[in-house]
């Protein structure tokens, strides 16, 4: 992997991960068409660690807000509508990761699942909007979109926004759950890589990995406040034409 392929990588995970065009997918689909060859799944995790940033740094006053009111009884519910929407994906996670991870190789896997994440998103162009309140029940629903996610090419911000949005909440809500809820998931599989990773065994550089790192960072930081104003205007829905195209083109072309 390039100088170069390690700066387009880093980019098309900060745009695709928090707008709702799965970064996986894109991230797959990239690879391919630079003809990068990367052992496992080490350039998406590292990218996504570089978007974790991106969450934490854009959300850092909710974050410590959290922290700063712990005592208080709603903070302690929100947290705990956290750990209940974490927890499909940390079960899931581990018990078919061998399955998901060799997913990543899949193409035509990546481009049907494309597309029904388009056609999840051009339905919330249907829904009425209301603002209702998160209740566990609804964390926990919003939780097992998030781990179908996990399926190359599938959008974990498509999937559990649209999910709270169908469930009732309003935008602001729906996607500040759902960009909270990304934090421990996306730390652990950093963390279960690098410790499944033997010293040596990397053929990218760190270089390369670096800047893939931090050009998932802020252009990361930017895509996700943009998504959130498009959130704002009820332009949500229009990435899904965009997911069906690349997921039709995927099938025909490559």
């Amino acid at each position: 992997m390039t100088l170069f392929d390690a700066i387009i990588l880093g980019i098309i995970q900060g745009i695709t991960e928090f707008l709702p065009i799965s970064s996986s997918g894109h991230l797959v689909l990239g690879q391919a068409l630079l003809g990068v060859n990367s052992p496992g799944n080490v350039v998406e995790v590292v990218t996504h660690l570089g978007t974790l940033l991106s969450v934490i740094w854009v959300f850092w006053k909710d974050l410590s807000s959290l922290l700063i009111s712990f005592q208080n009884q709603d903070t302690q519910k929100y947290i705990l509508f956290l750990i209940m929407g974490t927890l499909p994906a940390v079960i899931i996670g581990l018990a078919a990761r061998d399955m998901i991870t060799d997913l990543f190789d899949s193409i035509p896997m990546v481009a049907g699942s494309l597309i029904f994440t388009g056609i999840i998103l051009l339905l919330t162009q249907k829904l009425n909007r209301k603002n209702k309140q998160l209740n566990f029940k609804k964390g926990l629903l919003i939780g097992l979109t998030q781990a179908f996610a996990m399926i190359p090419g599938i959008s974990r911000s498509g999937m559990t926004i649209s999910t709270g949005l169908a469930l009732g909440l309003s935008g602001k809500d729906a996607a500040k759950f759902s960009f909270l809820l990304a934090i421990p998931v996306i730390a652990g599989a950093g963390l279960l890589t690098a410790l499944d990773t033997q010293p040596g065994s990397i053929s990218i550089p760190m270089l390369q990995l670096l800047l893939a790192f931090f050009s998932a960072f802020i252009v990361g930081t930017i895509s996700l406040k943009w998504l959130l104003g498009l959130l704002e205007s009820g332009k949500f829905h229009r990435f899904g034409y965009y997911c069906i195209m690349v997921g039709l083109i995927t099938y025909l072309v490559i």
